[in-house]
């Protein structure tokens, strides 16, 4: 067992070690050290961070540490094993207790336990007060007990589970052991319950950042639902999706709207058989599937990594809901998007559901009245117009600085005010008073839209003034605006399996014109958008100089489908889902870093000794083939950082530290004329960086000439090849030239023939 009673410089020195052996990672996020810390010294915790923020580490790293075991109580059979699948493939010794192993595994299990390798535990909680497991647990010399999801245990929390409340039993059990109970969506009131129920001794309570800078929160009106999931679909094509749906009959009429739409999407709900599920779970996983509308059924136990889109079809039923599952986007800190299409009539479907359930005794009365709280807040906040980001931060207990976050559809302005929005507001109120405010909203839309249904004829409704009079407006669209109004509070819905309309407290003033409405809609087509990155996103990290902007070029995304594809391919042969074999953030790096040893290789953050050994060949030789075909440098970044672990005297000399502000001042120097050479030394730079500076540049700025740097002579031939090329690559270009003009020279000639109005299509970036 390592020695943790040495200076605070030894235990720095030994959580380095360790985070590199078995992690590959060069430093700890924020309050992962101080989690780490408390792991090591025995004392009970409550780490709040959110998903991303890297709570798994927290008890991963201190159990191989301290070499002792860690019991690990998960809820999901699904989400133990993707860790356990993980874990073994950094070569940490981790198992999972369920009833779904088979007899190999088991006889694993029992021998890892045996002869004291097993360092990591997993098990539910179901499993886990089993008279025979528990019996035999409490008899192993535990490190400590790590409580994952632990906002299950408080009926204050978005996903109480009842079984989570026997985990305080363990108090009796196992007094000596220390409690970690880690979860990425607890309001102050949650975490009360969660330090209360567990009976945590003097924790360490430890609270991250709820804000997700990587994520674009969007809540736009819903009135064309399959248009609207369909047109964020194609937003991030070849993504993955994940749309959550309130009812399961939703998410197959969905799924099957998607598919006649051209959109390979499945359907996952609990209705489902186990089959079925446990099929469509495993190819979402292993990237075979890319879309799923899903219940909120779907999630909890979906870990993978590179999901950039999540959209929320109807209203969740709470914002720790809400959180938790726009949290599946983004997991790797890279840019994601998450739309919530809202109705108000959302509230009320979730406000039957819960009475519903109270009725039939599956809550007590506290229960349901905590869940009716949550659905308010929520309604509040699809409902609001201000700033996504802060509206989350503040709900979570948190102040949020910034006054405009650049990632959410309010700050990015993306609703605008509709201009006759008072009149319709008039007319739809109208039609409510005159049919007696005591139908539906489809009712009086199609009153409004002048529908000659039988009903509304016996009614004699035909004949009110304002029959027809939004006649021009489509339903979905009048449906949104009553939304609106609702939210408002210039309508009221009923509860009920059958709600109605009634005026609001200043409806009459809006009738008599004493009171503006307002009415909003999209402005326009929505884009992908990267979102901010955090303030410390260019730094020098663990020992690595990172390069200033991440955002890859035509030939990068080219390298990063190919690792995609290998990443697929390795993990199809481990049967396991490809996130864990690495993240999408490690191949994007491995897609700027280039590196073309086993050196640069295990420098790359997500990369340890253990992957570089399974792994580490087959990457680099990837890389190598690529940056070869398409003239890349290797060991390089655009912005001129090589990836290089430092010396104690600081970076290797051959490697100038990162200076702001290169592109701009290459472009200073192009637009003078200077050569690739003079360039190269003016800004510090290596030739084959400075010279993809000039071919971007020539890209961007579309120079009338670029003779400064290449002959006239050497610019025909290689013009000449490129026009013959099927293809555009450079690998046969260079050797048809036979090597006479350097891989740069090329590219900064295909930059300017993509530029030209030859009237043939450019070659393929």
């Amino acid at each position: 067992m390592a020695d943790l009673t040495d200076s605070a410089d030894s235990r720095d020195a030994l959580i380095t070690a360790n985070l590199q052996r078995w992690f590959g990672l060069p430093s700890l996020r924020p309050l992962q050290r101080e989690a780490i810390d408390a792991a090591l010294d025995g004392r009970d915790s409550l780490v709040v961070l959110p998903t991303g923020g890297g709570k798994s580490l927290c008890y991963q790293l201190p159990a191989m540490i301290r070499d002792r075991l860690v019991l690990v109580v998960s809820p999901l059979i699904a989400l133990m094993q993707d860790q356990v699948d993980g874990l073994r493939l950094l070569g940490v010794p981790a198992a999972a207790a369920h009833g779904n192993l088979s007899e190999a595994a088991r006889a694993e299990l029992r021998t890892m336990a045996k002869n004291g390798t097993l360092r990591l535990l997993f098990v539910a909680p179901e499993r886990l007060f089993q008279d025979d497991f528990l019996r035999w647990i409490v008899t192993r010399d535990l490190a400590g007990i790590a409580i994952d999801e632990a906002h299950c245990i408080s009926q204050w929390g978005h996903d109480f589970r009842p079984e989570y409340r026997r985990l305080s039993e363990l108090r009796e059990r196992l007094p000596g052991v220390a409690f970690h109970a880690f979860t990425a969506t607890a309001t102050p009131r949650v975490r009360d319950d969660i330090a209360a129920q567990l009976r945590l001794q003097d924790p360490v309570t430890l609270v991250g950042t709820f804000d997700r800078p990587e994520l674009v929160y969007r809540v736009l009106p819903r009135h064309d639902l399959e248009a609207q999931v369909e047109e964020a679909i194609k937003r991030h094509p070849d993504a993955a999706t994940i749309v959550y749906c309130i009812a399961r009959k939703e998410t197959e009429a969905l799924a099957a709207a998607l598919q006649r739409r051209g959109i390979a999407a499945e359907a996952y709900h609990a209705g489902l058989s186990a089959e079925l599920r446990t099929q469509r779970s495993a190819d979402f996983r292993a990237e075979r599937l890319n879309v799923v509308v899903a219940t909120v059924a779907f999630g909890m136990g979906i870990d993978r990594s590179d999901v950039r889109l999540v959209v929320h079809a109807g209203m969740p039923k709470s914002l720790e809901a809400y959180q938790q599952e726009t949290g599946r986007a983004g997991r790797d800190g890279l840019p994601a998007e998450c739309l919530l299409l809202y109705s108000a009539a959302d509230a009320a479907k979730w406000r039957s559901l819960m009475q519903r359930g109270g009725k039939e005794g599956e809550g007590d009365s506290g229960a349901l009245d905590a869940q009716l709280q949550l659905l308010q807040q929520m309604q509040r906040f699809a409902g609001s117009v201000r700033c996504r980001h802060r509206a989350i931060s503040e709900y979570f207990g948190q102040a949020y600085e910034d006054p405009n976050c650049g990632a959410c559809d309010v700050c990015l302005d993306e609703l605008e005010e509709v201009p006759d929005g008072q009149v319709i507001a008039q007319k739809i109120l109208s039609a409510v008073v005159r049919t007696g405010q005591r139908f539906g909203a489809n009712y009086v839309i199609d009153v409004l839209r002048g529908s000659r249904g039988e009903k509304i004829i016996a009614r004699g409704h035909h004949e009110l003034p304002t029959f027809g009079l939004c006649r021009d407006l489509p339903a979905a669209r009048l449906g949104n605006y009553i939304d609106q109004l609702v939210d408002a509070g210039l309508l009221v819905r009923s509860d009920g399996e059958y709600p109605t309309l009634s005026l609001g407290a200043q409806s009459k003033s809006v009738l008599q014109g004493e009171h503006r409405a307002v009415l909003r809609m999209p402005k326009q087509a929505l884009v992908a958008r990267g979102s901010r990155r955090r303030d410390d996103s260019s730094r020098r990290e663990g020992g690595v100089t990172r390069r200033e902007t991440t955002e890859l070029n035509a030939a990068e995304k080219e390298l990063f489908q190919a690792l995609r594809g290998l990443r697929r391919a390795i993990a199809t042969e481990l049967a396991v889902p490809p996130y864990v074999v690495f993240s999408d953030a490690t191949l994007e790096e491995l897609s700027l870093l280039r590196p073309a040893s086993p050196a640069t290789f295990l420098a790359v953050r997500g990369v340890g000794p253990k992957k570089l050994e399974s792994f580490g060949e087959r990457f680099l030789a990837t890389i190598k083939s690529h940056c070869q075909e398409h003239g890349l440098p290797v060991d390089s970044v655009l912005a001129g950082e090589v990836l290089v672990p430092e010396t104690s005297e600081g970076p290797e000399q051959s490697i100038a530290p990162p200076r702001p502000g290169n592109r701009e001042a290459a472009a200073a120097l192009f637009r003078r004329g200077v050569s690739i050479e003079d360039a190269a030394a003016s800004l510090g730079r290596a030739l084959s960086t400075t010279a993809q500076y000039l071919a971007d540049w020539i890209s961007e700025e579309r120079p009338t000439s670029i003779a400064p740097w290449i002959s006239a002579s050497d610019e025909a031939r290689v013009r000449s090849a490129l026009l013959q090329s099927e293809d555009g690559r450079l690998k046969p270009i260079f050797e048809a030239l036979q090597g006479e003009v350097p891989y740069e020279l090329i590219r900064l000639v295909k930059a300017q023939l993509q530029n030209s109005s030859l009237g043939t299509d450019p070659p393929r970036a």
